[in-house]
């Protein structure tokens, strides 16, 4: 057993001397290792300090090789434009004409970049080539005007705009095929204005070209309607009434909308949305001014001659009005200028309101007779005249009395309303008619208040008084029921019916004489053929009965006053007939005069008249003759 068991730890032993000599090379190997390690790292130290100067360097070097190529690319980029310049140079001077429309815009349109390209450059080296460039695009924007030009001027012929007018035609437009052109020559000659300029959009040459031949055109046309509307208002007789129509203003408004209208339709495809009102209103200046100069002599004209030609100025409004108001809705412009072209008329036909009725006034208050037989005076068939002429122009006279404010027509009223705004000028719920109906309603009383002042004064008894003031009355309710005021001046009727009833009341207090004749018989109340109570005009009465019982005295009595009446009929009939009556004052008059006259007259011979034994010596006249006289 023992000779195994040691066997067994001799090879064990073995094992472990053999694992100790290896253990021992393992460490040997280790230090070696170890020592290699240290000498790679102390080698690796000395390669890095030795390498990292050059890798910066390498680096620095990449960084500048970068910027270099980059720089090279800028410069050619800078260089790019100047190189061009010379490339377009020959292109822009040799002109549109020349090289073509389409290939001379393309190269304007290049220089114009690259111009814009310098100036994003922002380098000082560049100032030289960048003030090359831009005279360069002013000399093409230049030529590109001329071109322009006279591309406009071959539609600028003037026409006669009275062909378009009487035949409802519409104004000649800018050709389609050249509108395309004129908005390509202005779109890029716009864009080279904005680089070479820093001025306003309405100083771009083509619009400025545009406004000034195309707005010479119009005024050139209208001209002779602006000389035909001031020859057409000198007057031939002085004291000849302005008729509607008879200025040419009408025909010189209505070929300025025409052209105007034209022009704004030629104008929109041309030029940009934001520029329409702009060229617009430049193209439309030189004509305006020359409307708004026209309207003023007008204006001179109508204050001259205001009491017959004040209808021309509101006239000049009615038809000024519209046209601003269509204009405006065609093209959105316009509006203001006209307004502004319109206002010394429309304050001349404010102010006319009040002066017309001061005209009134003082033409009766210099008044130094008035006819004998009572005929009305001229100026009350000129006033109503006047006032029914009024009625053909409501449109403006309604807008102008809407401004002023009801009574402010008034010479007072009128003159501060010149400097002054009234509550009554805001009051933008007038009815202007209503006013209009007012303002005749104040010129009939200022007529006939005057005129019966007046008639007080030159005209002795109120019976002639009473006629004159009726035959007036007549003339005006005749003038307001013929025309168009009968629909405006309903109110009117009981204020004439007024004066119509007291001065006929006037004239038939003349007659109370006669009348009292016949009702002054009562002395023979109490004796035999008294009428009943109630019988005015003695019929069923005996004459001869009533003449019998008649002492000597009372039939001397009777006889003067048939003699008496006779005479102050005869003599009244006389004047009667000899005075100028209106036909309804007379038929009016007559009327009441049978109505009054004749019962009287009636009463008195059904109970006398047998007092002459019908001899006709006292008795001149019979019932029926006396109601033929009446009537004549």
């Amino acid at each position: 057993m023992v000779a195994p068991r040691k066997a067994a730890f001799a090879e064990e032993s073995a094992e472990v001397e053999v694992l100790f000599a290896n253990m021992d090379k393992l460490k040997s190997l280790t230090k070696k290792i170890q020592g290699s390690v240290n000498r790679l790292e102390t080698s690796g130290k000395s390669v890095q300090d030795a390498i990292a100067p050059i890798y910066s360097n390498t680096q620095k070097l990449q960084i500048a090789n970068t910027n270099i190529d980059r720089m090279i690319t800028a410069i050619d980029r800078v260089r790019e434009p100047l190189n061009q310049r010379g490339r377009e140079d020959q292109v822009i001077k040799a002109g549109p004409r020349k090289v073509g429309m389409q290939d001379y815009i393309a190269s304007l349109d290049r220089t114009t970049q690259a111009l814009a390209g310098l100036r994003q450059s922002n380098l000082k080296s560049n100032q030289n080539a960048m003030a090359e460039l831009t005279s360069l695009i002013k000399m093409g924007t230049k030529q590109l005007e001329d071109v322009f030009r006279d591309m406009l001027r071959e539609d600028a012929r003037p026409l006669e705009p009275l062909q378009y007018i009487t035949k409802d035609k519409s104004f000649p437009t800018l050709p389609e095929d050249k509108s395309s052109q004129f908005r390509i020559i202005h779109s890029h000659t716009a864009a080279s204005y904005a680089q070479t300029s820093s001025r306003d959009i309405r100083d771009t040459p083509t619009i400025k070209v545009y406004s000034e031949i195309r707005g010479e055109y119009i005024t050139i046309c209208l001209r002779n309607l602006a000389a035909a509307s001031i020859s057409t208002a000198r007057k031939v007789t002085a004291d000849s009434v302005y008729k509607k129509g008879d200025n040419g203003i009408g025909h010189y408004a209505k070929a300025l909308e025409g052209l105007f209208i034209a022009e704004y339709e030629s104008i929109c495809p041309v030029f940009s949305r934001e520029e329409w009102g702009i060229v617009f209103t430049a193209t439309s200046q030189n004509a305006l001014n020359e409307f708004t100069k026209t309207l003023q002599t007008l204006n001179t004209h109508v204050i001259n001659n205001l009491n017959t030609d004040c209808f021309l100025g509101y006239e000049i409004i009615e038809i000024v009005s519209n046209l601003s108001i269509r204009l405006e809705s065609r093209t959105g412009e316009l509006k203001r200028p006209i307004a502004d072209s319109l206002k010394p008329v429309r304050e001349t036909s404010k102010s006319s309101l009040g002066k017309l009725l001061d005209d009134t006034r003082n033409r009766i208050q210099s008044l130094v007779a008035l006819s004998a037989d009572c005929s009305t005076v001229p100026v009350t068939i000129e006033t109503m005249t006047r006032l029914q002429n009024m009625t053909s122009y409501l449109p403006a006279l309604t807008s102008i009395m809407t401004s002023l404010g009801d009574g402010g027509w008034n010479s007072s009223a009128t003159a501060s309303s010149n400097s002054i705004p009234t509550m009554k000028s805001f009051d933008v719920g007038a009815d202007g008619q209503q006013l209009f109906a007012h303002y005749a309603l104040d010129t009939i009383d200022t007529l006939l208040s005057n005129l019966e002042n007046k008639c007080r004064v030159l005209i002795k008894g109120k019976h002639l008084q009473g006629i004159f003031i009726a035959n007036n009355v007549s003339i005006i309710d005749r003038a307001i029921r013929s025309s168009e005021l009968s629909s405006l001046l309903t109110a009117v009727g009981p204020k004439l019916d007024s004066w119509k009833k007291k001065s006929e009341n006037q004239y038939k207090d003349s007659w109370q004489d006669i009348m009292k004749i016949l009702m002054s018989d009562t002395i023979y109340t109490n004796r035999g053929g008294r009428p009943h109570s109630g019988s005015v005009s003695g019929a069923g009465v005996d004459s001869t009965t009533v003449v019998k019982s008649l002492s000597s005295k009372d039939k001397d009595a009777i006889k003067e006053k048939f003699r008496s009446f006779n005479n102050s009929f005869d003599g009244f009939l006389v004047q009667h007939r000899a005075l100028k009556m209106e036909a309804d004052v007379r038929a009016s008059i007559t009327r009441t005069l049978q109505e009054t006259i004749e019962p009287l007259y009636s009463r008195f011979w059904d109970r006398y008249h047998e007092i002459d034994k019908g001899k006709g010596k006292y008795v001149k006249y019979d019932k029926p003759a006396l109601a033929s006289a009446l009537k004549t």
